[in-house]
């Protein structure tokens, strides 16, 4: 098979899809592997370290043009749409759920989109999604800390206090990966952390963890509304695979909370937990609704590029060397939690959670693929 690598040019986004070590296993498969020019810059890995692993080094236009499947790391941009052909493998991060424009685009395209985010074991783990949120559950904490900083417009909290001085109070809405990495981050500041989940066995696993270092609440809104008045920063983490994230905090709750406060919204990929989100960047990350300073960044993995490539690579590249080497269709059909990253099929929508959230009708993998 022929793979494409290019650079991802979303705006902030230096990440890339492939490491040299990647290329260096397809190619001893036979596999021929292009990469565009300076893909890897971003994550500190030179062309010439995927050419003496056997890569060839490409323009963008030609990596679409030869490409049987295109790797990536965020789904195409508007401008990437003509680049895509009918039949050809796009293997990335999709995120369609809150994001109709992509969506259309694509299946017009006739691409077969098999989504990094809607990949699921038979436990429902998401092994793609994990490492990914691994990083922006720890990122979370630190960026929300920075916010809090007066400069930035937060309260002027340390979250960890001083001697004589109350820390500050997180609260994380979620406790699956990145809210389990958030309270870990959070609990080592030395900040009081309160964690909301709807899963009582979770909730009892963290709490056998961390103990009393950690107060954890079920979720429900009488809950979720007295934490929210005593929170300095709020961490958004709730998922559910393939669907828009529910919108938990509403305008009217986020302006109970107090002036300078900070909500981290890591949800935003899928549209956002908090009813004031809306993306944002590296580069502008913050914004101010009802006195409550936003950070929405929709790729914070992307400013650690270098620990997040391997980290994510490390995950998704078996799953790329077996479309590889069995072919999409053999490989959706022999591997079920592959199957379930399948978003498109050639104009179809073949995820039930992106059907619904879009209002497109669903056609089964297994109709389409025999």
């Amino acid at each position: 098979m022929i793979i494409g690598v290019p650079r991802e040019i979303k705006e902030d986004e230096d990440r890339v899809s492939v490491t040299p070590a990647g290329v260096h296993e397809l190619t001893a498969k036979g596999h021929e592997v292009l990469v565009e020019t300076n893909a890897g810059r971003g994550s500190g890995l030179a062309d010439r370290q995927y050419e003496e692993q056997g890569a060839k080094i490409l323009s963008r236009n030609e990596i679409f043009a030869q490409a049987e499947m295109i790797v990536k790391v965020k789904e195409p941009l508007p401008e990437e749409y003509p680049l895509l052909r009918e039949g050809q493998i796009l293997y990335t991060y999709l995120h369609l759920a809150p994001a109709k424009e992509l969506a259309l685009g694509l299946l017009k395209r006739k691409v077969i989109g098999i989504a990094y985010e809607t990949v699921q074991l038979a436990d429902k783990s998401l092994p793609l999604l994990i490492p990914m949120s691994e990083v922006a559950g720890r990122m979370s904490i630190h960026e929300g800390a920075k916010c809090l900083e007066g400069e930035n417009g937060g309260r002027g909290i340390l979250l960890g206090g001083v001697p004589g001085v109350d820390p500050g109070h997180v609260v994380i809405i979620g406790g699956g990966i990145v809210g389990s990495n958030a309270a870990k981050m959070a609990i080592g500041t030395g900040a009081m952390v309160t964690l909301l989940d709807t899963n009582l066995q979770r909730l009892r696993y963290l709490d056998d963890i961390y103990g009393a270092r950690l107060r954890t609440l079920m979720s429900n809104k009488i809950n979720l509304m007295d934490a929210l008045r005593l929170a300095d920063l709020v961490i958004g983490a709730v998922l559910i695979p393939g669907a828009k994230a529910p919108r938990l905090v509403s305008r009217e709750m986020l302006k109970q909370m107090k002036p300078g406060s900070v909500v981290v919204d890591v949800g935003i990929d899928q549209g956002g937990v908090f009813e004031t989100s809306r993306p944002t960047t590296h580069s502008n990350p913050i914004y101010e609704e009802e006195g409550v300073i936003h950070y929405c960044v929709a790729n914070m993995p992307g400013a650690l590029a270098r620990t997040s490539t391997f980290a994510l690579t490390n995950a998704t590249f078996p799953y790329a060397m077996e479309l590889a080497q069995k072919g999409y269709k053999r490989a959706l059909q022999e591997n079920p939690a592959l199957k379930l990253g399948l978003n498109l099929y050639k104009g179809h929508v073949t995820h039930p959670a992106v059907a619904q959230a879009l209002d497109l009708e669903y056609v089964s993998p297994d109709k389409l693929l025999g």
